[in-house]
């Protein structure tokens, strides 16, 4: 865990958060900016070169199985690296949770495909390092979409507002019954963290007075929002 003089009280007491929420939510840049004000280790998905994503998307039918099993697998080997590297010997922040490729495969697999998906799922999942504490964004749909659109990546222009909300209300079920560690909802519809560094400090101090089980952040409205 990072030294007293370099890390904050929550990064010294949550030694390893993941942040996690849908598509276009903000978790990659919620993640960064935690790890740099905790002075943590920042860890980010490795698997978003997936050669079948963009197919996916345009043929779900044909290129969802193998989507996610390449997701599953990259994460799984991503994790282990880290774990063999002592990772945990210091506070570190990512901005995703193994367990959260479950949620998708819900979503996309046929119920013969998930059937297999399950068994190497079970497995890999066993062995994994569970977060000290997840932090899970989530937003509106039109809010979802809007930030979607800002950041233009070319494969996200074919997912459509219908999809997106099934993902939405398949992170809200899957965290409604979540257990594996103490969890702070927080709702960013109406926040920004990088127009708004007091958004990211409330947070922080949200973080910091997190405890076991299921707790929930939603920010003050500010003039103008």
């Amino acid at each position: 865990m990072s030294d007293e003089t370099t890390a904050g009280p929550a990064a010294r007491r949550r030694g390893y958060i993941a942040v996690e929420g849908p598509i276009g939510v903000g978790k990659t840049s919620l993640a960064r900016m935690l790890a740099e004000k905790l002075g943590a280790r920042l860890v980010l998905d490795e698997s978003g070169n997936n050669p079948f994503v963009a197919r996916f998307y345009e043929d779900p039918d044909k290129y969802a199985f193998p989507a996610q099993l390449y997701f599953m697998l990259i994460r799984y080997r991503q994790q282990r690296e880290l774990m063999q590297q002592e990772l945990f010997r210091q506070a570190t922040v990512s901005d995703y949770l193994f367990s959260k490729d479950r949620i998708f495969a819900n979503l996309n697999l046929t119920p013969d495909e998930l059937v297999l998906y399950d068994q190497v799922f079970r497995l890999l999942d066993a062995q994994m390092a569970k977060p000290d504490l997840v932090v899970y964004l989530w937003a509106r749909a039109e809010v979802l979409i809007d930030r979607l659109r800002k950041r233009n990546r070319d494969f996200e222009r074919h997912i459509s507002i219908e999809y997106l909300e099934r993902v939405s209300a398949a992170y809200r079920d899957f965290f409604f019954y979540f257990e594996e560690t103490p969890l702070l909802v927080v709702d960013t519809s109406e926040m920004d963290f990088i127009e708004h560094p007091e958004d990211l400090e409330e947070l922080m101090r949200e973080i910091d007075r997190t405890r076991a089980g299921i707790q929930h952040y939603v920010p003050r409205l500010r003039p103008g929002r």
